[in-house]
């Protein structure tokens, strides 16, 4: 039986101290593997027929991580096109509750519809903003910038109770952290940071009534039957949510078809007890060295005000970190070891 070392030591060799996942995921062995398979078939002409399978396979494996139905999950290329699809359903002057400095694919189309109230307050006081008129909470689960993890249970008791609707970016925590994808109207994540796949790939999960969206980016491949919709007005749209799916990349889900599944042969409780000892390993030797993270506790990423300016002495000692505004953010994951941990610190500490 193989154990989780087992299995992701014989996935990953990295030539660094990676701990910048947060910004890009590593490719697992059998992720490379597919993603020449797949070009391999281009190159030589095979039809790609299989390669519209792993799309399907991929669909089915992240709906399985989110809890739930494959039908409920459409394929993209990038959350901001489903904040699109959401910001486009809203009416006139609706109110979007964002939290403040959260990243900028998330609330960026609430912002460029023009005539939507969008108004940003502290994560840690997300839920306790939401008022009779919010039309729509929209947050990170994990803040991109310092890991802070949003409270969504008060995020969602809240917007009950105004009947407001959530909307959730899950790239940040997708792949380590467990999901409710069916807990929230609307959830999206990306496939290249925690999943661990190419770039050009992300999820969203829509309600069973489809939450008022209008598919304006739907072409073919949103029929019904795709490849009776190639020609003219799509006559029928898909009756599940592939009717917001885009033309998909058909390499990029070839890899991210193999990530996800090794994510669930490993399973998201084990990556994400060894993730967080990991992040707390940090934490801890950080308070040792006289040096005060930002408060976030269970989470994967840690940020360190003040050390930001670091990231490029620690990147040529071959540990890649980032620097964001300022403050150094580490992230760890499933190919992280103590080893890595301690060998960031070392460095920090001369």
């Amino acid at each position: 039986m193989e154990t989780f070392e087992n299995l992701v030591r014989a996935e990953f060799t990295p030539k660094h101290t990676y701990l910048n996942t947060a910004s890009n995921g590593l490719l697992p062995a059998r992720t490379v593997t597919a993603l020449h398979q797949a070009v391999r078939m281009r190159a030589e002409g095979t039809p790609l027929g299989p390669l519209y399978e792993e799309v399907e396979a991929a669909r089915a494996s992240f709906a399985r991580l989110a809890g739930v139905p494959a039908e409920r999950v459409a394929t993209g290329a990038s959350v901001a096109e489903y904040g699109g699809l959401i910001a486009a359903s809203l009416p006139a002057g609706a109110e979007v509750l964002t939290a403040e400095a959260d990243f900028a694919s998330l609330v960026n189309p609430f912002h460029v519809r023009g005539d939507l109230k969008v108004r940003a307050v502290p994560l840690e006081r997300l839920a306790e903003s939401v008022r009779p008129g919010t039309a729509l909470v929209a947050v990170s689960t994990a803040q991109s910038a310092d890991g802070r993890l949003a409270d969504l249970p008060a995020v969602r008791e809240a917007a009950r109770a105004h009947g407001a609707r959530t909307y959730v970016d899950a790239s940040q925590s997708a792949g380590w952290l467990p999901m409710d994808g069916d807990a929230d109207d609307f959830l999206a994540a990306v496939g290249f940071k925690w999943l661990m796949g190419p770039h050009g790939a992300a999820f969203f999960v829509a309600p069973r009534d489809f939450g008022g969206l209008t598919p304006l980016l739907a072409g073919w491949v949103a029929g019904e039957i795709p490849w009776d919709s190639c020609y003219g007005p799509v006559e029928q749209l898909a009756d599940s949510a592939r009717r917001f799916d885009i033309s998909p990349a058909l390499f990029t889900y070839a890899g991210l078809r193999a990530s996800l599944a090794l994510i669930e042969e490993l399973g998201v409780d084990a990556v994400h007890a060894h993730d967080l000892a990991l992040a707390d390993r940090f934490r801890a030797g950080l308070t040792g060295l006289g040096h005060e993270p930002v408060p976030s506790p269970g989470s994967a990423i840690v940020s360190v005000p003040g050390l930001g300016h670091r990231q490029g002495e620690l990147s040529r000692a071959g540990i890649e970190v980032s620097d964001r505004a300022g403050n150094l953010r580490a992230a760890f994951h499933l190919y992280n070891t103590p080893a890595d941990v301690d060998r960031l610190l070392d460095v920090l500490s001369g």
